[in-house]
């Protein structure tokens, strides 16, 4: 398989979900710092994508449906309370960008702002699972002898 193949496969896959990305990226041999940016790179095609159209059509159904209201539900509270920087570090890892942003874009959050947000929590966990995956097929590879 050419490595075009392995980098397009790997950056779908981070379309997709960053977990599965970061460990096809280290099974086809790349090294860490390509393999981080490939899913990061999936994984930001999807949040931009979710982000860019999902506002427009949250912004036409509340045209139809002529309600801008949030209900105060428990999704609502823990929205309140962490708002856009909360979602944007943590659904990468939780829900997958695709997922978090939808949420987002769902709850009301500033495009610009949920795009920014999504970013670092993409990159930050796309370094952190990246790091993880690698020392533990290092550490693997150094019991085997």
């Amino acid at each position: 398989m050419s490595i075009i193949i392995k980098l397009l496969t790997v950056i779908g896959l981070g379309i997709v979900e960053l977990w599965a990305a970061i460990p096809a990226g280290i099974a086809f041999g790349f090294p860490p710092v390509l393999t981080g940016i490939a899913s990061a790179v999936g994984a930001l095609i999807a949040a931009a994508l979710v982000i860019l159209l999902g506002d427009k059509i949250r912004k036409r159904l509340l045209k139809k449906m002529n309600k801008g209201e949030k209900s105060k539900g428990r999704i609502y509270k823990i929205w309140d309370k962490y708002g856009v920087i909360g979602l944007g570090l943590i659904s990468p890892l939780i829900t997958g960008s695709l997922l978090g942003a939808a949420i987002g874009i769902s709850l009301g959050a500033v495009p610009k702002k949920l795009m920014i947000w999504m970013s670092i929590g993409i990159v930050a966990w796309a370094a952190i699972l990246t790091t993880i995956g690698t020392l533990g097929v290092a550490g693997f590879h150094l019991l085997r002898g």
